[in-house]
């Protein structure tokens, strides 16, 4: 694979997956509604790959000796991957319509399913220890994750 469509998938599924899961778990402890989360959702999945990919394309672009096409090569993947793998967050949503809390927890271990996996294949390939990079990747995520449930239980106390 390409370098640059490389970086753009790589970003672009980790971004999708960290952005995702923060804002479906803020949103359900905050809100409990599943419409909201589903709007949230699908509105990241499109709002936020648009800005990673321009963010990716001007951090392209200020690389020295980095042509136009290895740019674009970035910008879409990194906008592929971004809206694809942030939509399949919406797949749990709809299927457990009903039970919030099983959708987004379902959502959160597909997540870091993804994640996990993505994370080994990285140390595999920079021959680093797996368990390390897994780890780190994984402790990133659950840190957002916390974090993001905790700031959505504050707004829930604070404007509900």
């Amino acid at each position: 694979m390409k370098n640059p469509i490389r970086i753009g998938i790589y970003f672009g599924l980790t971004s999708g997956i960290i952005t995702t899961l923060g804002l479906m778990v803020g949103l359900e402890s905050g809100t409990d509604s599943a419409l909201a989360v589903i709007g949230g959702v699908i509105t990241i999945a499109v709002a936020d790959a648009f800005s990673d990919a321009l963010g990716m394309h001007i951090s392209q672009e200020s690389i020295r000796n980095t042509g136009p096409k290895a740019v674009w090569e970035s910008t879409l993947s990194t906008f592929a991957a971004k809206f694809l793998f942030a939509m399949t967050f919406v797949v749990p949503l709809l299927l457990f319509y009903n039970s919030l809390t099983m959708a987004v927890t379902i959502s959160v271990l597909w997540g870091l399913l993804l994640l996990g996996m993505l994370s080994f294949r990285i140390a595999n390939e920079k021959k680093e220890k797996t368990w390390k990079v897994v780890a780190e990747h994984l402790g990133i995520a659950l840190a957002v994750i916390f974090i993001a449930h905790y700031v959505g239980d504050l707004v829930a106390i604070l404007f509900h």
